[in-house]
């Protein structure tokens, strides 16, 4: 059984109310030095959070989370159970209320939320696939939106009702780039010479290369058909395709000290192609009636990653809706960060990050990186 307890501070928050406290006093006095520490004391400012895991068997296990925001009374549960089948993964995941997070970078609390779902491992390349069952009850409710935002309109994914979900996809890739193994230059080198093990076993290899995924995707809808989406009801059946193209560069082998990596990755997501060919048309016969589903707006990520020393790398991952904007791309969402990888995880690190145009920050433990 593992344990573990995480705390959340905002100091963002704090800075703002001491500065406003600072700019209307008159004099700095003794009460201002009181408003001063009731802000730091201010529940609001932090949260806390409790959560286990349990080995249920030789393979299966029970993860247990439980979170409170300092300035809320409600606690924030979720429970998932995953079990290894011989070439599938069973998870099934409860939480009440769940947290979402939409490409627009707004989070949006679920009542209650249950998935219960079967995925195939993946693969390289080739054929994967997944299904399963998705509940939710209760009106989604926006978090900490803003007053331009506080009208927006939930995804239809987060709308109560019971939906079946399937989709299957295949994945391609091909090196342009990959350096030979010299084993006879191995053979030759002196036992003494130092073995210089990478920090992360997944940044080991330079390359570079380009993979592809298309695949589609069914769901049907058993209860709440009659909720409305945008002013209409909801498709019981509904089908798409979607597909990604990416490209990856690396230099160096993530193993010295100083300069042993750079690696750009350039991604291009479709998700979903009715939607990209509804928008093709309306362009081509420059209709006046323009949707405003953005799922047919391509996004394009962009992330690079640099080594400053040791396990310390710089990374900038940043995403863009192709298409929107006054120059043909407008930036949804930027992310500066700072990870110390772990050699102990093979594929852990310390992650440090910040995004301006979300105004957060964290600092958290990723013990893998999909």
């Amino acid at each position: 059984m593992l344990k573990g307890l995480v705390g959340q501070f905002k100091p963002r928050k704090l800075f703002t109310d001491i500065k406003a406290s600072f700019s209307k006093a008159e004099e700095w006095d003794l009460q201002l030095f009181k408003d001063t520490t009731k802000h730091i004391v201010d529940k609001s400012l932090y949260s806390v959070g409790l959560w286990t895991q349990i080995a249920i068997g030789s393979s299966s296990s029970l993860l247990l989370n439980a979170e409170r925001h300092g300035d809320k009374n409600e606690i924030r549960k979720k429970l998932m159970f995953v079990h290894p089948l011989e070439k599938h993964d069973l998870t099934v995941e409860a939480a009440w209320p769940d947290l979402f997070l939409d490409h627009k970078g707004r989070f949006w609390d679920v009542p209650e939320s249950l998935n219960f779902d079967v995925s195939s491992l993946v693969p390289e390349t080739g054929l994967q696939y997944r299904f399963g069952v998705h509940k939710s009850n209760g009106d989604p409710q926006l978090i900490n939106a803003s007053v331009s935002e506080s009208s927006g309109v939930a995804p239809a994914s987060l709308m109560p009702g019971l939906c079946a979900k399937a989709a299957v996809s295949y994945k391609a890739k091909r090196d342009l780039w990959r350096p030979k193994e010299d084993n006879t230059k191995e053979e030759e080198e002196d036992d003494d010479s130092p073995v210089f093990l990478p920090y992360d076993l997944r940044l080991k290899e330079p390359h570079a290369g380009v993979s592809g995924i298309v695949g589609g995707s069914l769901a049907a809808w058993i209860t709440g058909r009659d909720v409305l989406v945008n002013g209409k009801k909801r498709s019981p059946i509904s089908a798409d395709v979607f597909g990604s193209a990416c490209y990856t560069f690396q230099k160096g082998k993530f193993s010295k000290l100083y300069g042993d990596l750079t690696r750009v990755d350039a991604r291009v997501d479709v998700s979903s192609a009715s939607a990209l060919a509804k928008r093709i048309f309306h362009a081509i016969r420059r209709s006046s009636n323009k949707t405003d589903d953005t799922s047919g707006s391509p996004r394009l990520n962009l992330i690079f990653q640099q080594q400053i020393a040791g396990p310390i790398v710089f990374k900038v991952d940043s995403q863009f809706q192709v298409g929107a904007g006054k120059y043909g791309a407008q930036m949804e969402d930027l992310i500066y960060s700072l990870n110390y990888s772990l050699r102990l995880l093979e594929s852990g690190k310390v992650v440090a990050w910040y995004s301006p145009k979300r105004k957060e920050g964290m600092v958290e433990l990723q013990v893998y990186e999909f």
